[in-house]
C-alpha cells in the first residue's frame, strides 16, 4: 500500500506540476494560439542590417505585432528568373495581432492608398531596428515593382532613416574625396600670409592714440554730465511732479468732471438719437427750401428792395438831423423852431 501511495502521489505531483506549465506557457503566449491575426510583407531595397525575427511592429508607438520572418525575394518568388531580371528585394514578414485585425484586413488597401508604409527605425541607441507603420507620401515613396504574386497582402516601405543618414555621410565623404585637398591647403597657407602682412601693416601705435584720445573725450562728457546732474535741481522736480501727479488725482477725482462727462455722453447719445431719427435731415432740408425761397424772392424784388433800401437810408439821414437839432435845441422838439433874434437898439454915442 505504501508503494501505491507514493506512485500516486508521485503521478498527482506530475500532473499538476504540468498543468502549472501549462497554464504558464498559455498566459505567457499561447493565447496567440487562439488570437486571430494578419499576416502581411512588406519589401526593402536597402540594408535591414539590425532588424530581426522577432522585432515589434508598430503604429505610430502603438504595438501591432511582430516581425515573422526575414528572407530574400530571390529566395521566395525569384528562383525560377534569370539573374539579370532578378531584384535584390528583402521580404520582411510580419503578424499584426491587433484587437482590430479585421479593421486593418477591411481597409488596408485604402490605406495603403493614403500613404501607408513600412520604415525601419531604431529602437535607442542599441542599434536595435524595428518596423514602424506611418503615414507618408504616396507620391515621394510609390510602392516597389515587382512581377510576382505576394503571399500575404503587401505594404509598400520607405526608406529607413537611418539609412538615408548614413548615405548622406557616404556622399560627404565622397565629395571630400573628390576635393583638391592640397589646393585647399595652399589657399589657406597663402590667406594666413596676407593676413599676416595686412596686421603688420596696420599702424597699430596711431590706433591706440587715438582710442586714448577716444576714451579721454568719453571720460570728460562722462565727467560734465554728473557735474550737470549734481547740480540740477532733480529733487525740487520730483517734488513737482509728485505735486502735479495729486492735483491731476484730485481733478479726476472731482465729481464735476465725472458729471461734464456724464452730460456730454448724454449730449452726444441725443445727437445720435437725433441723427438716427432723421430729424437732423429733415431740418438741413427745412433751411435749404428756406434759402432757396430767400434767394427766389431777392431774384424777383431785386428793384424794389433797392429803393426800399435807399429809402432806410434816406429816413436815417432824417433822424440823424432830427437827433443833432434835439442835442442842440430841446425844446424845439415841443415848441417849434428856435426863437428869432432880437435886434436890441444901438445907443448914441
Amino acid at each position: 500500500m505504501d508503494d501505491k501511495q507514493r506512485y500516486l502521489r508521485l503521478g498527482v505531483f506530475v500532473i499538476v506540476t504540468l498543468a502549472i506549465a501549462f497554464a504558464a506557457l498559455f498566459i505567457l503566449g499561447g493565447r496567440t494560439l487562439f488570437q486571430k491575426s494578419l499576416t502581411v510583407e512588406t519589401y526593402f531595397d536597402d540594408s535591414v542590417a539590425g532588424l530581426e525575427v522577432g522585432a515589434p511592429v508598430t503604429f505610430r508607438g502603438v504595438p501591432l505585432g511582430r516581425v515573422t520572418e526575414i528572407r530574400m525575394a530571390i529566395s521566395l518568388y525569384q528562383t525560377n528568373v534569370l539573374l539579370d531580371q532578378r531584384r535584390g528585394y528583402v521580404v520582411v514578414r510580419a503578424k499584426i495581432t491587433d484587437a482590430h485585425v479585421e479593421v486593418w484586413e477591411r481597409d488596408l488597401t485604402q490605406l495603403i492608398e493614403r500613404g501607408l508604409r513600412f520604415q525601419t527605425q531604431l529602437a535607442g541607441v542599441t542599434g536595435q531596428q524595428y518596423l514602424a507603420l506611418d503615414f507618408h507620401d504616396p507620391q515621394r515613396y510609390p510602392a516597389q515593382p515587382f512581377t510576382w504574386k505576394p503571399d500575404y497582402p503587401y505594404i509598400p516601405s520607405a526608406p529607413s532613416l537611418a539609412g538615408q543618414i548614413v548615405a548622406n555621410a557616404q556622399h560627404f565623404l565622397a565629395s571630400l574625396n573628390q576635393a583638391d585637398i592640397e589646393q585647399l591647403g595652399q589657399n589657406l597657407n597663402a590667406l594666413a600670409v596676407t593676413l599676416n602682412k595686412k596686421v603688420e601693416e596696420v599702424p597699430v601705435q596711431a590706433l591706440v592714440s587715438e582710442a586714448s584720445a577716444v576714451l579721454k573725450a568719453a571720460r570728460a562728457i562722462i565727467d560734465r554730465a554728473d557735474r550737470v546732474l549734481a547740480q540740477a535741481p532733480i529733487d525740487e522736480t520730483v517734488r513737482n511732479l509728485n505735486a502735479a501727479a495729486v492735483r491731476v488725482d484730485r481733478l479726476l477725482a472731482d465729481p464735476a468732471l465725472k458729471q461734464t462727462v456724464d452730460d456730454s455722453a448724454a449730449v452726444a447719445a441725443r445727437l445720435r438719437k437725433i441723427t438716427d431719427s432723421g430729424e437732423l435731415d429733415r431740418v438741413v432740408r427745412n433751411l435749404d427750401q428756406t434759402i432757396q425761397r430767400a434767394d427766389a424772392l431777392l431774384g424777383n424784388n431785386q428793384y424794389d428792395v433797392r429803393g426800399i433800401v435807399q429809402d432806410l437810408r434816406v429816413t436815417a439821414d432824417n433822424l440823424r438831423s432830427l437827433s443833432e437839432v434835439a442835442k442842440r435845441y430841446p425844446a424845439g422838439l415841443l415848441i417849434g423852431g428856435p426863437p428869432q433874434k432880437i435886434q436890441l437898439p444901438k445907443e448914441p454915442r
